[in-house]
């Protein structure tokens, strides 16, 4: 394994990473990945993020994978996801110093990651692609139509619930309570955004102001490169990106517009935790690195 530790600067702040150098030296695009900003570093849930960059460079893609500021080893104030901006900047700027034939860079990054990276990738010329895994657009309002949509109507399907109710074991009262709160939660949601017209020049940061999946949606619109999307079934936060997508006839022009590859995969959780899960994972992103 070609593998070489890196400390980048951000502002002053240094972040570690690792390069893994793919077998050709003359590779012209490579993988950066972004880790979530929750409770994970550069190796990732189940080592997942090392695994996977071990497998892309072995397959000729060189990869990096960073810390933000504040998190595993680098230093400095976390910022979140929502402020990385800067971190994803200069990881790139790093990965494309070390690596000089670099052309094309793609990010890579699962949950709150793939909300940092619709945020970054319009704004630099140099990504041309991305891999969004489990997207986080959360809200009360989201959250809310997803626990419906999802549990309550396949609730009512299940056997075992009906078994509940004849028993005497089931209380309508207080699960109508908490039905009704998650109702007037899920109206509070603003009306689903607009596709974006001819807006800022390219390199112009989204507004802070703008609501969580609003922002991402507009950052959607704004990346022109190509996109990979993987949906777990077995995952809330998934559902909650479907909950928001069905909703919305702008979300749904997304995701069926050229140059985006969806994958959904039933008995995945959140994480891929398992190793065919992960396997999976890898070998979409292989192909799809392949055919563009």
């Amino acid at each position: 394994m070609n593998e070489q530790a890196l400390v980048l600067s951000c502002e002053g702040a240094p972040l570690v990473g690792i390069l893994h150098k793919a077998a050709d030296e003359n590779a012209k695009r490579g993988v950066l990945i972004v880790v979530g900003g929750g409770p994970q570093y550069r190796v990732g849930g189940h080592r997942q993020l090392t695994l996977w960059s071990r497998k892309l460079a072995a397959e000729g893609y060189p990869v990096l994978r960073f810390d933000y500021r504040g998190m595993g080893d680098s230093h400095g104030d976390f910022r979140g996801f929502e402020d990385a901006d800067t971190d994803i900047q200069a990881a790139v700027d790093r990965f494309v110093a070390e690596v000089p034939g670099l052309q094309e860079v793609v990010l890579w990054g699962e949950c709150d990651a793939s909300s940092a990276i619709l945020f970054y990738a319009h704004r630099d010329q140099r990504v041309k692609g991305v891999v969004l895994l489990n997207p986080w657009v959360r809200t009360a309002a989201v959250e809310a139509q997803a626990i419906l949509r999802f549990y309550y109507l396949n609730r009512l399907m299940q056997p075992s619930f009906w078994r509940k109710v004849f028993s005497g074991r089931f209380n309508p009262f207080a699960s109508a309570s908490s039905a009704m709160k998650l109702v007037k939660q899920s109206r509070a949601a603003a009306a689903p955004a607009a596709p974006a017209s001819a807006g800022p020049a390219l390199g112009a940061a989204l507004d802070r102001n703008v609501p969580l999946p609003d922002r991402m949606l507009q950052g959607a619109q704004r990346f022109k490169g190509a996109v990979m999307l993987v949906l777990s079934g077995r995952d809330l936060i998934a559902r909650e990106f479907e909950t928001l997508a069905a909703g919305s006839p702008a979300w749904q022009a997304q995701l069926q517009r050229s140059g985006l590859t969806r994958h959904d995969m039933p008995d995945a959780d959140h994480t891929f935790s398992s190793a065919e899960q992960r396997k999976q994972v890898v070998d979409w992103g292989l192909d799809w690195l392949r055919r563009w």
